[in-house]
């Protein structure tokens, strides 16, 4: 049975069809909404009528927006997902289309609850025109919001069907456009997805994608370069993504732009990144083989450690440190007098 709360709160919400100027009816119903108990509204729920929320968060000033989304988020959470994609996915997708980022970042937290749940997660599938929206959201300004849409989107990928759907069918067109627009966080969906497992990789392979990022990794802008070898030390931490970046010879090329580090007057832009990713990939691999096969890691190291460069020497320490960590690292440094 419903409580006194709940019921006034529905019987507020009944008020606003017909209301041509519903801000005092959004706040009254805004306080009562807040006021109740998490588990009220979904003790009594699902079955809310909530069209009319939608459609004035569609318009009207920031406060009745504001309202809306406040309202709508508190009766969206008592929600089951399946019941909120099945009900609400056309709004959904309309909200990420509003010129209000507060709206898209209420409906790409939605987009997250729902892809957690399988069945649900089904349905966006199902719904192509949402799923494209979703993914145009990482060119997004907000970097809060892109994230969240990575976030759902390689939540997304997890499923073969899901995987079909964004790296094989028309969508990947528009993968590609959105990355080609998106330069802080252009990879990290497809590096999230190639991290997941071995099958995952392969669907990005083909995709060509991580070609795409190995040529930007070694190409001439610097600050992509700096961008890329970030996105290329999380695929490291995986085996196949280390077995991929050997056999690809990414490794080999990433020392060898060490080496030539000196002779580069921009180095300082990507350098610092490069000597990370050798410390990553000691650490999940094995420090002896790593400083062994690939000796400038250490020479750089040692170098920046006795520099005068504050930022190269606050990477080489932190380098060290993470070496020194296990007791492999420890008998390496052992070996060239820097751990005692």
């Amino acid at each position: 049975m419903a409580t006194p709360g709940v019921e006034a709160a529905l019987e507020l919400l009944s008020r606003l069809s017909g209301v041509r100027d519903p801000i005092e009816e959004l706040r009254d119903l805004r306080v009562a909404v807040e006021a109740l108990q998490p588990g009220a509204l979904r003790e009594r729920g699902p079955q809310f009528p909530l069209d009319g929320l939608f459609v004035l968060m569609a318009q009207g000033d920031s406060e009745q927006i504001s309202s809306c989304i406040a309202i709508l988020e508190r009766f969206l959470q008592a929600m089951d997902p399946l019941y909120v994609i099945r009900n609400f996915g056309e709004q959904l997708q309309k909200g990420l289309f509003h010129h209000h980022d507060s709206v898209k970042i209420l409906t790409i937290s939605q987009v997250g609850r729902i892809v957690e749940d399988s069945d649900a997660c089904k349905e966006i599938l199902n719904t192509p025109e949402l799923l494209r929206q979703i993914i145009f959201c990482i060119a997004a300004e907000k970097i809060s919001l892109a994230k969240e849409a990575i976030k759902s989107l390689s939540r997304i990928a997890q499923s073969p069907e899901g995987l079909e759907a964004l790296l094989e069918g028309n969508l990947l067109v528009d993968v590609k456009n959105v990355m080609a627009k998106s330069d802080i966080i252009r990879y990290r969906l497809v590096v999230n997805i190639a991290s997941a497992s071995a099958d995952s990789l392969n669907y990005c392979v083909n995709s060509g994608l991580l070609s795409q990022l190995i040529e930007e990794l070694t190409g001439n802008d610097m600050l992509v370069r700096a961008t890329c070898i970030e996105m290329v030390t999380t695929l490291a931490h995986t085996l196949h993504g280390r077995q991929y970046l050997a056999q690809q010879g990414v490794i080999d090329k990433i020392s060898n732009i060490i080496i030539g580090a000196d002779s580069d007057p921009f180095s300082g832009f990507y350098l610092p990144g490069f000597v990370k990713f050798f410390g990553n990939l000691a650490i999940v691999d094995s420090p002896e083989q790593v400083c062994e096969q690939y000796p400038i890691f250490m020479k750089k190291v040692l170098s920046m450690a006795e520099g005068q460069d504050q930022t190269m020497y606050g990477v080489a320490v932190d380098t060290l440190g993470i070496l020194g960590s296990t007791v492999e690292g420890k008998l390496v440094l052992q070996k060239t007098g820097e751990y005692s």
